[in-house]
């Protein structure tokens, strides 16, 4: 009897782990991102500069360039000082993207993979790659820690990666319009967009860093972890109101979204931003929180998150007042488009 308790118990256990979120699984046999004091083994600096640099964020340029995932060190090189660290899939999912002709990137030979993950769909990006896996192909499932690639340097960057810096730039994203190649087309024209809805600019990142710390405590702690917490309880930079009554963000992502408060039918959404411009929380609201002329409204900015992390310039204090820079009004409409 004991040991059928300890069963469904076990089973229960594993059954609420699957229901809060398929760990993500480091990309490269390099494991260093776990020891505490090991971060300079990990992740590979910009020229000159230590190894924050390559890690998420508002970390190069004096803290006004963006980066957007992280650059993970190679552990393995051939003769000639080449990096041959394979490449897998962080999480079960199925390929949604290949570049294959560095030349068209700054990502040089990248994969896109596709995930669903705690109630969300979530994309990882592989950059820089030497080599794809011979025969991926887009739609093709692969499961976590299967090959996809081997570890490279190329791009088409004009000063590229040099063989010391080779590695892997890593990503965990949200995609931002599922329309984004109509939206480029109809607000950028005269630009080429390659990549169609894989164009970095629709891939909103998250800390893959504070992911894996995240999973890698939990796990210590034999708890499960949820990607939907994760994101929800991220420091918010600002809060804005979009009168957008079919906010596709929203219905793409109802775990982030909180549930209406009034019976009266809604007509836009408060969306709380992280400092990337993630939708991290979203509140559907009435037409009483809307004025008619007003599509975009700015309604707080928290100062010491933009002091922390300004890059992605989405707002701008004049004069005492908060206001949405040009480009933080471009990200808006490209997430309600």
């Amino acid at each position: 009897m004991r040991r059928c308790k300890s069963l469904l118990i076990t089973l229960a256990l594993g059954q609420a782990a699957v229901a809060l979120g398929q760990p993500f699984q480091l990309p490269t046999p390099n494991q260093a991102i776990f020891e505490s004091g090991k971060e300079a083994d990990y992740f590979t600096p910009t020229i000159g500069r230590a190894w924050p640099s390559g890690t998420f964020g508002c970390v190069r340029s004096g803290g006004w360039q963006m980066h957007e995932g992280i650059d993970i060190k190679c552990t393995q090189r051939d003769a000639k000082g080449e990096p041959i660290d394979p490449v897998s899939a962080a999480a079960d999912g199925t390929i949604a993207y290949i570049n294959a002709t560095p030349d068209l990137s700054n990502y040089g030979n990248y994969i896109v993979m596709r995930h669903e993950v705690d109630k969300l769909t979530v994309y990882t990006l592989y950059a820089h790659l030497r080599q794809i896996e011979r025969g991926l192909g887009v739609g093709q499932a692969k499961k976590t820690g299967e090959v996809i690639a081997i570890m490279g340097r190329t791009t088409n960057t004009k000063q590229g990666i040099s063989r010391e810096r080779a590695h892997l730039h890593f990503e965990i994203c949200l995609l931002a319009n599922p329309d984004f190649s109509a939206w480029f087309k109809k607000n950028l024209p005269g630009q080429r967009n390659y990549h169609g809805r894989w164009n970095g600019q629709n891939l909103i990142g998250i800390d893959p860093w504070k992911v894996f710390l995240g999973q890698h405590k939990a796990k210590a702690r034999r708890q499960p972890s949820s990607l939907q917490e994760f994101i929800r309880n991220q420091p918010v930079l600002c809060r804005v109101l979009i009168r957008s009554p079919r906010f596709q963000w929203a219905k793409r992502h109802p775990g982030l979204v909180d549930p209406p408060t009034t019976p009266n039918g809604i007509v836009g959404y408060e969306v709380s931003l992280d400092s990337n411009g993630v939708p991290v929380r979203c509140a559907p609201r009435d037409a009483t929180a809307f004025s008619v002329n007003e599509p975009i409204k700015l309604l707080n900015v928290d100062a010491e998150i933009y002091k922390l992390a300004p890059c992605r310039k989405l707002v701008f204090k004049k004069s005492q007042h908060w206001k949405i820079t040009t480009k933080g009004v471009q990200h808006l409409k490209m997430l309600a488009y």
